[in-house]
């Protein structure tokens, strides 16, 4: 495999010129399958309760359900990603939108909590379909600047889709209950199946496939994460994804149990922090684009995640104490912050990748959920001090997450030619 930094022109060659009116569509298609999957992971959160009730099981039985879809959507990348490589883009989106769609309708249907866990794992297997391919078609279809750009958008969508789920599934369940949120994924993913058979072309050309068994189709795998600039790269977006999982699993309980704040009151900040990453996003791709070196802006913006959560820390601890604007304006610090580093960093990993990319995103997507799944849960350890484990762990991540980021990217790139 060929390690490249831009995408090789006769990839992008093999797709036919499309009106701009149609490049927006498909962007937007992509966009949104780029959400489908975060938004399948915790749309449904507000009805945990009742579906506690409903299936008279224990809520860590239930809770059960957005771990097994968690860890869907990291294998599902892993799995489908190759198998892009190998079979092209649009057979494994289908058929993953397909799955999805199945898979959603057994989550509605369900009659007892293992067979909704079951039920979720699947779903997330099947979701991990429009995240991990929306990324390597742009791959295909764009390099360098054009990239970060289009990959602004995706990481936007992709950084703020768990943030706001909870928020639009509150809303939903006035009209439905929790299997109806359900059926109302199952339709978008239906619908989504049949807009990516009409809209999304086949960008990767039978000539630039990876044929052979298993051993062949993970063959690239492996080589990417033998290539140190990639891999610090892959790092660096794992652990600073990270802090944003830790963020989402404990901002609630700081605002409102040891701030004491309404739930209105949290809904605001949690509204505006989502805010600062869609801004961040826009501003890096009309500002930071083609102006600043990616690994310049990574850089900058992994120092400005750590300053911000190094911040909150200290906002939080009993000797000094902050209030709560004080600590939501670190965390919309950090927020902007991400929004920076999310599409550069995606940007850098996925240049590298040459004609592996659904492997280099499959890695990417693996990264960050599996990152999360790993350290959601501890933002919860200091209970009644939610404030300082949370702050701890974002501190951590941030601080790693720079760290490799320097000392690898550092490095010439080590993959095969």
């Amino acid at each position: 495999m060929t390690m490249s930094s831009t995408t090789p022109a006769s990839v992008r060659a093999a797709v036919p010129a499309q009106p701009r009116h149609t490049r927006r569509a498909v962007m937007l298609l992509l966009s949104a399958l780029t959400g489908l999957g975060p938004l399948s992971m915790d749309l449904y959160l507000p009805a945990l309760p009742a579906v506690t009730a409903e299936l008279r099981a224990q809520a860590s039985v239930t809770q059960l359900s957005v771990t097994a879809c968690l860890a869907g959507l990291a294998l599902g990348q892993l799995l489908i990603g190759p198998l892009s490589d190998r079979w092209g883009r649009r057979r494994p989106l289908l058929a993953g939108l397909a799955c999805y769609a199945a898979a959603t309708l057994a989550c509605a249907l369900a009659p007892t909590a293992a067979l909704l866990i079951a039920a979720r794992l699947a779903q997330g297997l099947a979701a991990a379909a429009g995240i991990v391919i929306a990324r390597a078609v742009l791959t295909d279809l764009h390099s360098d600047g054009r990239l970060a750009r289009a990959l602004s958008t995706l990481a936007m969508i992709s950084g703020v889709a768990p943030v706001l789920g909870p928020v639009f599934g509150g809303q939903l369940l006035r009209l439905t209950d929790w299997r109806g949120v359900f059926a109302v994924l199952a339709t978008a993913g239906l619908a989504l199946a049949l807009l990516s058979a009409w809209a999304i072309p086949e960008t990767l050309p039978a000539n630039r496939r990876h044929t052979g068994g298993l051993t062949d189709t993970l063959r690239p795998m492996r080589a990417l994460l033998g290539d140190r600039r990639f891999a610090g790269a892959l790092i660096a977006y794992g652990l600073i994804s990270g802090t944003l999982f830790v963020y989402v699993a404990g901002f609630p309980f700081v605002v409102q149990d040891t701030f004491g704040a309404s739930a209105q009151t949290f809904s605001l900040i949690f509204g505006c922090n989502a805010a600062a990453l869609i801004m961040a996003a826009h501003l890096n791709s009309r500002l930071v684009v083609g102006r600043i070196p990616l690994d310049r802006a990574v850089a900058v913006g992994l120092t400005g995640v750590l300053a911000a959560v190094l911040a909150l820390l200290a906002l939080v601890t009993p000797l000094l104490g902050g209030g709560l604007a004080a600590v939501a304006a670190s965390q919309f610090a950090m927020m902007f912050f991400i929004g920076v580093i999310a599409p550069n960093v995606t940007a850098l990993a996925m240049g590298s990748s040459g004609d592996a990319a659904g492997s280099a995103s499959a890695l990417i997507g693996a990264a960050q959920f599996l990152t999360g799944a790993l350290t959601a849960p501890l933002a919860g350890l200091g209970g009644p001090r939610t404030g300082v484990s949370m702050a701890a762990v974002e501190v951590g991540c941030a601080a790693l997450a720079l760290a490799a980021f320097l000392l690898m990217r550092r490095a010439p790139a080590s993959g095969p030619a």
